[in-house]
């Protein structure tokens, strides 16, 4: 008997732990593909937060990647002006709205903004990130301890490599990629 209750507890503490680790995972869909997102709880749990509660709300659904700096990164997340798929949709205003909820505190770690990196967007105010979010194309040390790093690309990064760039100075796209979709795996 003692045997049997080990073994059910053993059992369901593996899958306890699986499905901690599964939600933690992210699939953005693309026009080109699937890419995985690893997200990190235990470094930012307010932005992983937030990110999971948009994300699995819809809310990132046709936004669009209207910042994208090749070398540098792709910034998207503005669910108020940057959704192609409402009536507030405004190319122009992209990159200056965000969610209803209110800003997040920054959560600055030891995570460096290397390849794949996924990290929370803001105005100079560090304290000021919402909804808005960008992926690093290759390594920016100088954003180290300055922006609150969320997740990395765990596969499909060479999808995020083909969403289009935008202007070299400025990054504005004037026909920009967009988010079909994005949730918990």
């Amino acid at each position: 008997m003692k045997k049997n209750i080990y073994l059910f507890i053993l059992f369901f503490s593996l899958l306890s732990t699986n499905l901690v680790a599964q939600s933690n995972i992210m699939i953005l869909k693309l026009t080109s593909g699937e890419v995985e997102i690893e997200l990190y709880p235990d470094k930012a749990p307010n932005h992983v937060n937030r990110f999971k509660q948009l994300a699995n709300s819809g809310k990132y659904d046709g936004v669009v990647f209207h910042r994208v700096i090749d070398g540098f990164m792709a910034q998207t997340g503005d669910v108020k002006f940057g959704n192609s798929n409402s009536p507030e949709f405004n190319l122009a205003l992209a990159g200056t709205g965000g969610s209803d909820l209110p800003d997040l505190k920054a959560e600055f770690s030891d995570i460096a903004h290397t390849r794949g990196i996924l990290s929370a967007a803001r105005s100079s105010n560090p304290d000021s990130a919402n909804s808005q979010f960008f992926i690093c194309f290759e390594s920016a040390p100088h954003l180290d301890r300055q922006y609150s790093a969320f997740g990395k690309v765990i596969k499909g990064m060479e999808l995020i490599d083909k969403i289009k760039k935008g202007d070299p100075n400025s990054g504005a796209v004037p026909n920009p990629d967009k988010i079909i979709s994005l949730r918990s795996k």
